[in-house]
């Protein structure tokens, strides 16, 4: 679901995971009740006119972010206080130094996930897998575009775009040329709902 450009509905939820529509809909409700969907109702495309059925419901991810740990640590604080160090250097030498740092981070994902995968394995396959593993949720069109239909840092970016945005771009370039992708291009496009950054190929 969370990989879907459009909301899904019961039946599509239902293939997806090869259960009955019942039983996902069952889920899918628990899941909209905890908080991780949200849904609105739908007629189906193309139906006009009185009696066209009822409105569908559907479900997609929602935009809350959840974070359980015992006992409480803050990471955020940590993220907002190196972001506030960014700002505070005149010279430009933290924000390069945290620009590298996330660079290397990429390409380490990058070789940790080649490690993982067959030896003949296309650049694109261990792209996507580095990209998993660092928290993004890749998809890729049929141009083989990818398209990064999350922020693993939103709430931080919500403050402090220019920055994570910027570092957003480093650690996917870092990711990109140490996968095999040396071709691809990684550019900034934010979107409502998607990562700042996307891949075209090369």
């Amino acid at each position: 679901m969370c990989e879907q450009a459009a909301p899904v509905s019961r039946e599509q939820a239902s293939a997806a995971a090869d259960i009955g529509r019942t039983l996902a809909a069952y889920h899918l409700d628990k899941l909209a009740q905890a908080g991780l969907l949200s849904t609105h109702f739908q007629r189906p495309q193309g139906a006009l006119g009185p009696g066209p059925g009822r409105p569908a419901k559907l479900y997609r991810r929602s935009e809350r972010e959840f974070s359980v740990s015992v006992p409480p640590r803050d990471y955020e604080l940590l993220a907002n206080l190196l972001v506030q160090s960014v700002r505070r250097d005149p010279t430009g030498t933290v924000r390069n130094a945290m620009g590298e740092a996330a660079e290397q981070a990429g390409r380490d994902a990058a070789v940790t996930a080649r490690s993982t995968q067959s030896a003949n394995e296309d650049p694109t396959t261990i792209l996507t897998h580095a990209l998993r593993s660092c928290g993004y949720q890749p998809s890729v069109g049929a141009n083989c575009e990818i398209e990064l239909r999350n922020c693993p840092f939103h709430r931080i970016a919500q403050a402090h775009q220019d920055i994570v945005c910027g570092l957003n771009l480093r650690l996917i370039q870092g990711l990109v040329e140490e996968s095999g992708g040396n071709r691809s291009q990684t550019t900034l496009a934010p979107l409502p709902g998607r990562c700042c950054v996307v891949i075209h190929a090369g």
